[in-house]
């Protein structure tokens, strides 16, 4: 442990010892004093400690408690012409842990949510296969089930921040992400139950995965990733996929950008060659200081952010022991470390995870620390098992230019004011 973590601990210590020896009537909000009237809440008796509360029954679906209803996705409607080619954003700064709530969970859509029940579901495995099948909802449960943790981001997720601090939340910068546990089949028990011998050599292979919405939205996989660790999904988080996520069925494609996860999955064609479709040329690549466009970036690199405090998040409670809390993901592998700088990147302290990271998966990180309402330049950084560090604006500017929109991993940076008060500010 190092001298400022263990001051640290010491501080949060006796800060805490101070508010328990504290008699119960004299404690009131963000602070302990001796001289405190006594308050209400603890010494009188309350309305719902004297009367019945809801049956069993009340919500048979359990809703979000009342009191937190401002914990929901967010449009920004000018970032779009229309709701029905749009997104939202997941409310990551009004939650902690990794797991995402499905009706907290961003939306991407590109025709809207369509309204497909799952008994005229049909999958259709064709292309280069030994024998041609299709599959129904009912066929899909009969495979042997897994069960994986992974995030799910947009390669547009931070786009608008290129130019400099744009979006004044953490929701809005950072929340084209989810987090679930996807319940399915893999892809390669689908492919070999189909067969693979009449594509030959399958290093040079690729499938082309295609909806069942309007937008036909289509992406080709190389065969190599196909047969690794893409999966059909039919539940998250224990229940049934929710309209917006793909009902009855999704592509999930770990660790790589979002627009590959295809919704309403109804075909997979094994192919000797890429598409190259509008999504994966015109869309969804790089577009370089010199004109040209970097082609083939799946993979979403080391990620972090700060979800609190943030500009959604600010700091309420005044001096003394703050929670400075985060995310951190990588499409390459998993979090081994996060560091997080209170002076926008001069110096850093090791934060603590939560548990082990997990590949491709979103990792929790808490930096406990004591607030005495100077203001702060917040900045996390992550590492993940590959080595590969989150670099800051510059450096990835050095590479890319300006014309970029997707895959922006950069460091993002929030000034915290001595009121509290969180903004996003550009420290590169």
């Amino acid at each position: 442990m190092s001298e400022q973590t263990h001051k640290t601990s010491q501080s949060r210590r006796a800060f805490l010892r101070g508010a328990a020896a504290t008699s119960a009537g004299a404690l009131v909000a963000g602070s302990a004093s001796a001289n405190a009237k006594p308050d209400k809440l603890i010494t009188a008796i309350q309305p719902w400690a004297q009367e019945l509360g809801d049956g069993v029954d009340a919500t048979p679906y359990g809703l979000p408690i009342e009191h937190e209803a401002d914990v929901i996705r967010r449009n920004v409607p000018w970032l779009t012409a229309d709701a029905i080619s749009s997104i939202n954003f997941t409310p990551i700064h009004a939650l902690d842990g990794t797991i995402t709530p499905q009706g907290c969970a961003f939306e991407r859509h590109h025709s809207g949510a369509i309204d497909l029940k799952k008994e005229d579901y049909r999958l259709m495995i064709n292309g280069l296969v030994d024998t041609p099948l299709v599959f129904t909802y009912a066929d899909l449960e009969r495979f042997p089930r897994e069960n994986h943790v992974y995030f799910c981001e947009c390669a547009a997720n931070t786009g608008m921040e290129w130019a400099g601090a744009q979006l004044n939340g953490a929701q809005f910068t950072h929340g084209m992400i989810h987090n679930m546990e996807y319940s399915g089949v893999s892809l390669r028990t689908l492919l070999e139950e189909a067969g693979l011998g009449a594509a030959g050599d399958l290093k040079d292979k690729w499938v082309f995965v295609e909806g069942a919405d309007a937008s036909s939205n289509g992406r080709s996989i190389p065969m190599e990733k196909a047969l690794d660790d893409v999966m059909i999904a039919f539940k998250a988080n224990g229940e049934a996929l929710r309209k917006e996520h793909g009902y009855p069925a999704r592509l999930v494609v770990p660790g790589w950008e979002g627009n590959m996860w295809v919704k309403w999955i109804r075909r997979i064609e094994v192919m000797d060659q890429a598409v190259e479709s509008r999504e994966e040329t015109s869309k969804y690549t790089d577009t370089l200081e010199d004109g040209t466009s970097r082609k083939w970036t799946w993979e979403m690199d080391a990620k972090s952010v700060v979800t609190s405090p943030s500009p959604q998040s600010p700091i309420t409670h005044g001096k003394g022991p703050l929670v400075i809390s985060g995310l951190a993901w990588s499409g390459r592998g998993a979090i081994t470390r996060v560091d997080v700088s209170k002076d926008g990147g001069m110096t850093w302290e090791t934060a603590r995870l939560a548990k082990p990271g997990e590949p491709m998966a979103l990792t929790r990180f808490y930096l406990d620390t004591d607030w005495n309402g100077e203001e702060m330049l917040l900045q996390s950084r992550a590492i993940d098992d590959t080595g590969y560090i989150q670099p800051t604006k510059t450096q990835l500017r050095e590479v890319r230019g300006l014309n970029s929109i997707y895959h922006n991993n950069c460091i993002q940076t929030w000034l915290v004011s001595p009121n509290g008060e969180v903004e996003n500010v550009e420290v590169s």
